[in-house]
Formats: C-alpha cells, structure tokens, sequence
C-alpha cells in the first residue's frame, strides 16, 4: 500500500488523549507508548473514508479468526517492545476467548520494528516460525518472557532457545529462514506500510478506521469492538 492510495496518516497522542487528525490522518508523535485511561483511548472516532488495511488471506499464519469474520483488528508491534508484551499477555488471550473463537473477530499481525536490528531479526524470526505453523506459539513465547520495563535482547541465540521451546519441528530450518530473503521482504513490507501510515510506536491497533495506541485495558478494545460489530449489522 503506498501513501498515494492510501492517504496519510498521522496518530498523535497529546496530554494522554488519541486524537484524529484531518481526514484518516494517524500519526505516532511518541514512542514506546504505555496504558492510558479507557476515556483517552477510545477518543479517535470513525473518520471519512477507508483504509482498506485488512488483508483477509486464508493461509496468512501471522493472523488469526475467521478471514469472513465481520471486524478485523490489525495490530503494529515490535517484539522488544514491553507495552506489546503487555498486551499479549493480558488483553490478547481474551480478545480470542471472547470475539476470536467466535467468528466476531479477526486480528492480523503487522510487523513494526521499530527497536533495530534485534527487532528486525525478531520479527524474521517470528515468520519462520510461521513457516512451520508455530507463529502465535512463538508470539506467545517471546512476550511470555518479555521484561515489563527495558527491551528485551533477543539475540539469534535466544531465538533458537524460543524456537525449541515451543517444539518448532524443524529447527534446522528455522535457523535457516533467519536468513531468508523472502522472509525479510515479508517483514519489510509490513514495516513500510507502517512508515507509510506515519507510524513509528508499537503497539498500535486499527479497528475499521479507528485507531488504538498502547496496551489499553481490555475494556478499551472491547469498546471499539462492539461498536464495530454494531456498525456491520
């Protein structure tokens, strides 16, 4: 997608409060966001026109839910990033309980490595994993250990320790696809989409054209759900 097709957008996150600017216009002005107040989060407001962010692909190992679910929530993280940590531990796992596993919801993962080269090499190493059907294994895994202040190392090393940990099958290949091209474009198309967006703090969430900054409590995210579910009825 390229910032022609797509309009600008700019997500600006001033005095703890989402704010949408002009027409789809998001852009991060902070990095590394934490949990605002349910209040601040849900402040961004539906927005003239589409995004058409989803991509909705049947054998895409880095989403999960239904691709004909009716609302589909597209997540910007960085492995090294605590706040995605935060998230993945505490709303995730309920978001799937509640809207995933019933076909309410479908969440893509977009790769946003923002940290450098270590992010970089995670978020590779994230879609081998994927490349033996272990991607939300090996999500799970690396948030599981995520520090809740600082950004975690994730050395190659300890991207094979995960690797095994999780019972990848192959893991001679996955040391392999650490390396591979194909992989790395995958990763580098996600983050441009990002770049394009003006996007440059992880963890950031569109719902429809709504936008969702920082692991906010659940009841934010279930909020902006709802309303979405509502809308396509």
């Amino acid at each position: 997608m390229t910032t022609k097709k797509s309009r600008a957008i700019w997500l600006s996150l001033v005095a703890g409060a989402v704010l949408i600017l002009g027409v789809i216009v998001v852009g991060a002005m902070a990095q590394n966001q934490g949990p605002k107040t349910p209040a601040a989060a849900a402040e961004p407001s539906n927005t003239a026109g589409s995004l058409n962010l989803e991509r909705r692909l049947a054998d895409d190992p880095t989403a999960v839910g239904s691709v004909d679910a009716p609302v589909v929530m597209i997540e910007y993280s960085d492995y090294r990033c605590p706040f995605c940590g935060v998230f993945a531990r505490d709303s995730m796992p309920q978001l799937v309980k509640e809207y995933v596993d019933s076909g309410q919801l479908r969440i893509e993962w977009r790769d946003l490595p923002v940290f450098g080269e270590a992010s970089i090499g995670a978020a590779v190493a994230g879609r081998a994993a994927g490349e033996q059907g272990m991607f939300w294994e090996f999500n799970d895994a690396v948030f599981a250990a995520a520090p809740e202040r600082g950004k975690a190392e994730l050395s190659e090393p300890q991207l094979l320790k995960f690797a095994e940990q999780i019972g990848v099958p192959d893991l001679e290949k996955f040391a392999t696809d650490l390396k591979s091209p194909e992989l790395m474009s995958r990763v580098q198309k996600d983050l441009q989409e990002g770049t394009a967006l003006g996007l440059n703090s992880t963890p950031i969430f569109v719902i429809n054209d709504q936008a969702i900054a920082g692991a906010q409590p659940l009841d934010v995210f279930r909020s902006v759900i709802d309303a979405a579910l509502a809308q396509a009825k």
